[in-house]
């Protein structure tokens, strides 16, 4: 799966792509308020797509437009009809969905962009202006996340930002720690959101550094930040996080070994402290791997794993199986069905838990992106959602 994992490398690669764009002139860039023209609606099978049946709740996905660009697309419950949400000149390189009403905010242009739930009142939040390629680290918009209650947004810009919906109003609360290098700047240590507890009162951030990345859990109320505590070896930042139902905890997952090991943690989120669930090293004779951790409402922890016999080599593509179990990840573990994601790029719970709508890759050299399906558990057959789909979410 694309963890997402926006290391520095990925940072300066997102940099890279953003001066790459021609960034609209002060005269054709849309202003606060200006309207757009009304969304396109269209069926969403497309020649190699089926119908997927009713869905629990809206699909939103970022997809290719017409023209090739990477756009915001909504698929409604009725699992076959696409709106694409937004037209940009330039590809949308990341977005969040407000659990309240269904509008997204993203980023195009290195700006923050707002749209209502049917694409329409398009206005921008934020500009973050040209690029400077010699400090990116101060002037790249990223990772837009709403709160729960869809009154706050947080995003990366200079640091770890939260923006008022209501007045507008932008505060950094936490500034990007950077550090003079012989006359250039370098990252001591970034702040970007991942997303918020279930009761709204936490939200998991990644601190990304030269090289490598972790998360902490920050509190809003108290301006105040807690950080992780053992599991050493542990890959746990970025977007592969997982809440529990109540907040009090959270897990992540590795299906690769490298720098981090394989395998599964679960974090306190009171304390920080890291419990490792089953982990991995090169000393084993066989790699335990896991992706895509979900604590569903019936109690049961929902994942993909695989145990692969110790390689030579380096294992980053696993033959992810879907399982069950209890939460300690081990207890009761059990697949659910016969499927195998050997190219597993992204997937996305049910929010029951009783399908799994899954991305994999047209090729191994391909780490983001690819069809988009449905697999069921119940027997039923598995049908495409989206022919080609990244950082899928759920909406209201």
């Amino acid at each position: 799966m694309n963890k997402g994992i926006r290391l520095f490398s990925a940072f300066l690669a997102l940099t890279m792509a953003l001066l790459a764009c021609s960034f609209p002139s002060p005269a054709t860039t849309e202003s606060v308020g200006t309207p757009t023209p009304e969304a396109s609606v269209e069926p969403s099978a497309q020649p190699s797509a089926s119908p997927a049946g009713p869905l629990p709740h809206t699909f939103y996905y970022r997809g290719t437009d017409s023209v090739g660009l990477t756009q915001i697309f909504r698929i409604e419950r009725d699992g076959t009809t696409r709106r694409q949400l937004t037209s940009e000149p330039v590809d949308v390189n990341d977005y969040d969905v407000s659990p309240a009403d269904g509008s997204v905010a993203y980023v195009a242009s290195n700006q923050l962009l707002l749209v209502n739930a049917d694409g329409s009142g398009r206005r921008v939040l934020v500009d973050g202006g040209p690029v400077d390629e010699n400090n990116p680290y101060l002037t790249v918009i990223n990772s837009p996340v709403f709160s729960r209650d869809g009154q706050t947004l947080a995003y990366g810009y200079k640091g770890l930002n939260l923006y008022n919906i209501s007045t507008g109003a932008s505060n950094l609360v936490i500034e990007n720690q950077i550090e003079d290098s012989g006359g250039f700047p370098f990252p001591k240590e970034l702040y970007w959101p991942e997303r918020y507890s279930p009761d709204g009162t936490k939200l998991l951030i990644t601190l990304g550094y030269y090289e490598g990345a972790s998360a902490a859990i920050y509190s809003p109320s108290s301006n105040s930040t807690v950080r992780l505590t053992g599991g050493e070896g542990a890959l746990i930042c970025c977007d592969d996080l997982e809440w529990s139902a109540d907040g009090s905890s959270f897990y992540s997952s590795s299906s690769a070994m490298g720098m981090f090991s394989a395998g599964m943690w679960r974090v306190d989120a009171s304390n920080g402290a890291v419990t490792t669930l089953f982990a991995s090293d090169f000393d084993s004779n066989s790699f335990l791997y896991a992706d895509e951790p979900y604590l569903a409402p019936d109690g049961q922890l929902y994942f993909l794993f695989a145990t692969v016999p110790a390689p030579e080599g380096i294992i980053t593509r696993s033959p992810l199986q879907a399982v069950r179990s209890a939460p300690d990840a081990v207890t009761g573990r059990t697949p659910l069905s016969n499927e195998t994601f050997q190219l597993l790029n992204e997937a996305l719970w049910a929010p029951d838990a009783s399908f799994l709508v899954a991305v994999t890759a047209p090729s191994p050299e391909l780490y983001q992106g690819g069809e988009a399906r449905v697999v069921y558990f119940d027997g039923r057959p598995g049908v495409v959602l989206a022919p080609s789909a990244q950082q899928m979410k759920w909406g209201p």
